[in-house]
């Protein structure tokens, strides 16, 4: 592969698969279903297709916070394997076109709804059980803002940096770099939002901090890309408290066990059907 100091861009870029590195068999530059495969149906009005990455564990974490709250949102979460291509089966095509986790059809409407995208699924269950979402006016588009603040800034910590410092075949100084940078911006950007607050939205716990818990919690907790210390992610810590505050939520450990199949295997519960399925394993 040529490195970032002699590569020339041709007129015409045509794709190569084995320049892909780790994830060559699963990228590709058309959409698409690439196989026939129907999804498994489970008994709950809710069907949410996933895998932990930290956009599965916003929808996960948000269903068993629901739950927690008292509200009638009992699911079916099914593994997607990634790495095996199941997100370009027919099936789960048919329910989001992008062929990306996490995917939710909602069997309770007639006819049934699909959602895709983790912030819009965020939102679609938010104003279904009327929680979550802060009631005033401003408080509620704080939260939106933060909510659509992850939305646009996670492909940075993710695709950038996370690709380039964990994942990339080669380390390259530039974009290491390059998202190093902007990851600890966006570190500063929360530590000063929560110097004086909570929570993203104000003093109120939200889909906001639900959406960027997973992607900027897990890192500075470690969890994420094993940067803590290449990023010195210390020095956040305004971060650091609200991580730990929301970490300690029985929801969050809940929700961070569904779809997971690495790591510790007490932090792991490859499907969830019922509430009953997190006894079957010690809490993480």
């Amino acid at each position: 592969m040529a490195s970032s100091n002699d590569y020339t861009p041709p007129k015409v870029w045509t794709w190569e698969r084995e320049s892909g590195g780790k994830f060559a068999n699963i990228n590709r530059p058309i959409a698409g279903a690439t196989h026939d495969k129907e999804l498994p149906v489970g008994e709950h009005p809710f069907q949410l297709y996933s895998l932990a990455t930290p956009n599965g564990v916003k929808v996960t974490v948000m269903f068993e916070e629901l739950l927690e709250l008292g509200r009638d949102a009992e699911y079916d979460a099914w593994l997607i394997d990634i790495s095996a291509g199941d997100q370009f089966g027919s099936g789960f095509v048919e329910i989001n076109p992008n062929s990306k986790i996490p995917a939710l059809l909602d069997r309770s409407e007639s006819p049934p709804l699909r959602v895709f995208e983790s912030g819009a699924i965020l939102l679609y269950l938010a104003e279904k059980f009327d929680a979550l979402l802060p009631k005033g006016r401003a408080a509620r588009t704080e939260a939106l803002s933060w909510l659509f603040w992850q939305m646009g800034a996670g492909p940075y910590l993710g695709g950038g940096f996370g690709h380039f410092y964990a994942y990339a075949p080669t380390k390259q100084q530039y974009p290491i770099d390059r998202f190093a940078m902007e990851t600890k911006r966006q570190l500063d950007l929360l530590d000063k939002r929560l110097a004086d607050h909570a929570y993203l939205a104000g003093e109120e716990y939200s889909i906001a901090d639900i959406a960027v818990w997973p992607w900027y919690g897990a890192l500075v907790k470690g969890l994420l890309y094993d940067a803590g210390e290449f990023l010195s992610v210390h020095e956040y810590e305004n971060v650091l408290r609200w991580t730990e505050v929301i970490a300690a939520r029985p929801a969050v450990q809940r929700g961070r066990r569904v779809n997971r199949v690495w790591g510790d295997p007490k932090s792991q519960l490859r499907e969830r059907h019922d509430v009953g399925d997190f006894e079957t394993k010690p809490e993480d």
